[in-house]
């Protein structure tokens, strides 16, 4: 999940690359230079991820049961622009998307829509964003970052997540004749080459296809047709496996892609950082992404290592990168059955529910336990008042006897 960010911010300084770094999710997020707006999950600027983190954190609150605050749900939706698609950011919704204002995109929009289409309730904006999605799509079947820019596999593979949730057969959705899973297929690197199994994000100028680990992670659940939230699944009883026999599927690449990602994450448990300068450092988001990934694809033996490995380390990471981590690391749990209130010492949800507005059942609760604490106060004052009564009343009554002695 994390190149999509990054590509959003390269994008925006006009230096997307062929192959974005993952970096966002796993960098200390920067103070924001403006005021977040009220309803918004996080502290840190939102200006390339505010659409992206809000969606994460509502889809992971509904994962677990809760019900988001109104006003979260409000901040959303009134991010999407008036054609149907979702900008990275809108710090003014009065403002049209486009010109010289924010310019919707195919991963806030997709990110949008699968928490949206979760939530319930909002087939009209569901329905708009999903006619803005399939509007962008590819000749070659697969969509970019951007309308008109070349497919790359995060984004078709969000895309696909966004259709699937809203009812839709990614299948059917194809651009004269092409469709994702030809898009994806074409970014898969055969077995016996270099990164056997894994995908690429887009092809170099040489049109060469190097792995990329959040680029693989994604297109598992794209080749799969699942979106952010797996459920999950009984496990597969061999080790995945690399092939090229056959027709190239979109079972057998989501099987390749896993083989690829279980293999990496083997020996160490995790992933390493692709960022420059920090390639010695562990990669938590794209670990997470792996995760589910495996789970997805029915390789849940596969994930737990790569879990427990998180449950151990990622707490501090998490608290640092805030909101959409805490998501990620909630849909792994989910993914894999496990509980996300106990994870290596850190309740997941309750970490999440601080950052931003309390889900509608902490409201009630709270409200209920302030007015039975009110209730519990006038209680206590009733009881105090009335032995203060009955003590003036005593006393009237012992002053009384005292004269009638004398």
């Amino acid at each position: 999940m994390n190149v999509r960010r990054s590509a959003a911010a390269l994008a925006a300084i006009g230096v997307l690359a062929t192959a974005a770094p993952a970096m966002a999710a796993d960098a200390t997020p920067s103070p924001s230079p403006v005021p977040v707006p009220a309803g918004l999950f996080g502290k840190a600027d939102p200006t390339y991820d505010g659409v992206w983190r809000q969606s994460l954190a509502l889809l992971a609150q509904h994962t677990v049961g809760e019900r988001p605050a109104a006003s979260a749900v409000r901040w959303l939706t009134g991010q999407q622009c008036a054609d149907g698609g979702f900008a990275a950011f809108r710090a003014d919704t009065a403002k049209p998307c486009g010109g010289k204002g924010p310019l919707a995109d195919t991963n806030s929009t997709a990110a949008a829509v699968q928490a949206l289409a979760a939530l319930g309730g909002h087939d009209d904006a569901v329905g708009k964003a999903t006619k803005w999605l399939t509007g962008q799509q590819n000749k070659d079947g697969g969509w970019g970052y951007s309308p008109g820019s070349p497919s790359d596999a995060n984004s078709t593979s969000v895309v696909v997540g966004a259709l699937a949730a809203a009812g839709l057969d990614p299948a059917k959705q194809h651009a004269k004749g092409k469709t994702p899973a030809e898009a994806l297929a074409a970014l898969a690197i055969p077995c016996g080459k270099d990164g056997g199994g894994a995908f690429a994000y887009q092809p170099d100028k040489k049109g060469k296809l190097a792995a990329n680990a959040d680029a693989t992670a994604a297109a598992v659940l794209g080749a799969l047709g699942k979106g952010f939230v797996v459920e999950p699944a009984k496990a597969r009883d061999k080790a995945p496996a690399c092939t090229d026999s056959g027709k190239a599927t979109p079972g057998r690449l989501a099987d390749n892609a896993a083989a690829h990602l279980a293999g990496a994450v083997a020996k160490s448990g995790h992933l390493m950082s692709a960022m420059p300068g920090a390639e010695d450092q562990p990669d938590f988001g794209n670990t997470a992404d792996t995760v589910v990934a495996l789970a997805a694809d029915g390789w849940s033996a596969q994930a737990k290592a790569p879990y427990a490995w998180l449950a151990k380390n990622a707490g501090p990471w998490a608290q640092q990168s805030g909101p959409a981590a805490y998501a990620q690391l909630i849909l792994a749990a989910h993914a894999l059955g496990e509980n996300p209130k106990e994870f290596g010492g850190t309740n997941l949800v309750q970490a999440l529910d601080k950052q931003g507005p309390a889900p509608e059942q902490a409201k009630k609760a709270a409200a209920a336990h302030k007015a039975e604490e009110k209730k519990s106060n006038h209680q206590v004052w009733w009881f105090v008042g009335s032995c203060l009564f009955a003590g003036i009343g005593a006393g009237f009554l012992a002053s009384g006897r005292k004269k009638n002695r004398t």
